[in-house]
């Protein structure tokens, strides 16, 4: 019976690992994650688009000078001379400095992150087992009441494993956006230049501050979901074991499902609660 058992235990094995490695990427920046490795890429990327964003500075400010002035005698004022000039050094200090205003936002919310963490006091994911009575009453089954044990212990390390590793690729994904939004941030940052154009600026920076508060959020679901585990399914121990078993797979892949369907809806959840 040790088979039966092994189905769902390793599922549950693999979701621990899964749920603790989302718990370690979290508290990871993109600095650090997988070694610098990728950053040290996106910094050179970066680099690179960093004249490009420069150059697209130059023409969005002209054509937002040549779109908000009639004449040129309207440039010659010297409030309105001024007030370009303040556009156009905030315009290429978002770009030239863009990467260190990122990582600047990615530290405020990791900030909220950490905070998150040390008020609920969970220091770590808290792991799923498999309850002993489930496990004595499986192992006292004969070969035919074992047949349906099999189709259950199956069906459900299947659903279970599935769930974990989309839940770990939606946390990779949020850190591939990151890396993304860094590598990148040179042009829509150079749209600042223009005031026609700045709209673009302000939705790029919203957007990431966005895609960082999501960790925050998925902080958030797994500690909930900590709690579920704290506290395991509810199943009668004198009913036979086919029924303990389903009762008790079938609220965990449940729990689990609303879990990764949390974090899979991490970005939605933030867009509606900023408005983005």
């Amino acid at each position: 019976m040790d088979g039966i058992i092994d189905n769902l235990q390793n599922a549950i094995n693999t979701w621990n690992e899964k749920l603790a490695e989302i718990w370690l990427l979290l508290t990871q920046s993109p600095q650090s994650f997988k070694g610098g490795g990728i950053w040290k890429v996106i910094t050179k990327i970066h680099g690179a688009l960093l004249a490009i964003g420069l150059a697209l500075l130059v023409l969005f400010f002209v054509y937002g000078v040549a779109k908000s002035c009639a004449n040129l005698t309207e440039i010659k004022r010297p409030e309105a001379a001024l007030k370009y000039f303040i556009r156009f050094a905030i315009a290429r200090g978002l770009v030239v400095y863009g990467m260190n205003l990122m990582l600047s936002v990615f530290e405020i919310i990791q900030g909220i992150t950490q905070t998150i963490m040390k008020t609920a006091g969970i220091g770590t994911a808290t792991k799923t087992v498999l309850p002993k009575v489930i496990i004595e009453a499986v192992n006292d089954c004969g070969f035919l009441e074992s047949i349906p044990l099999w189709a259950v212990t199956l069906l459900g390390g299947i659903f279970i494993t599935i769930l974990s590793f989309v839940m770990i690729l939606t946390v990779y994904g949020r850190f591939f956006k990151l890396y993304m939004y860094t590598a990148i941030s040179p042009i829509p940052l150079s749209c600042a230049a223009g005031e026609s154009t700045q709209n673009i600026s302000v939705t790029f920076m919203k957007s990431y501050a966005g895609v960082c508060l999501e960790g925050a959020i998925i902080v958030l679901a797994c500690i909930i979901f900590s709690s579920f585990a704290a506290s395991p399914p509810v199943f009668d121990t004198e009913a036979s074991a086919i029924n303990m078993l389903w009762t008790y797979t079938g609220e965990l892949v449940f729990n689990m499902l609303v879990l990764v369907g949390t974090v899979k809806m991490s970005d939605r959840i933030v867009k509606e609660m900023m408005g983005l």
